[in-house]
């Protein structure tokens, strides 16, 4: 338990028996009446974002969110096989609770996996990733000005969008956040 003054962005809060992450908060204290805490929190495993209104010093229910850093191994008939890098156990993390990120999951690739009560909660990839373009369509002589884009499937069979002059085997910077182009990366 905790009150509503020790809310930090990341606080993770179980109200009615659901998670919900707190994204925003901020203490008012208002010339007539009493002080209160608007927060903007989201869902732990809806997404869903919502505004809420605290008292000031009500005890709020916090959940203990373990974020541990894991490294992806391999997809089975479950779901998606992580290993914990500390103690090497492993655990299958369902294929919804991994969402978009499997777009940008190679074989060991290095992720934070945040569980409660071993349950596993979502995945925290990181900014960006580098990954290798499996197929575009050749850029024609010509198209080598600033502007246009095509599309590109990168290893993971997720199509982004790269500029003209880009070709197949050349390995770009990705943001996992948005699916956009970064840039190109040079071995």
């Amino acid at each position: 338990m905790a009150t509503t003054n020790d809310l930090k962005n990341g606080t993770v809060l179980n109200i009615d028996g659901q998670l919900w992450s707190v994204v925003e908060f901020q203490h008012v204290k208002p010339g007539k009446g009493p002080a209160f805490v608007r927060t903007k929190l989201k869902g732990v495993t809806s997404g869903k974002v919502v505004a809420k209104t605290f008292n000031a010093g009500v005890k709020v229910e916090t959940a203990n969110v373990d974020r541990r850093d894991m490294q992806y191994l391999y997809v089975d008939g479950t779901g998606y096989v992580f290993m914990d890098t500390s103690d090497y156990e492993q655990i299958t993390v369902p294929e919804d609770v991994v969402g978009d990120a499997k777009n940008f999951l190679l074989e060991g690739a290095e992720v934070i996996v945040a569980l409660h009560e071993a349950l596993p909660l979502y995945i925290d990839l990181p900014a960006s990733v580098v990954m290798e373009i499996t197929y575009t369509e050749p850029g024609l002589q010509g198209d080598r000005s600033t502007g246009g884009t095509k599309p590109a499937t990168i290893e993971t069979g997720y199509q982004i969008q790269v500029p003209l002059f880009l070709e197949a085997g050349t390995k770009v910077k990705v943001d996992t956040r948005t699916g956009d182009y970064l840039g190109r990366v040079n071995d």
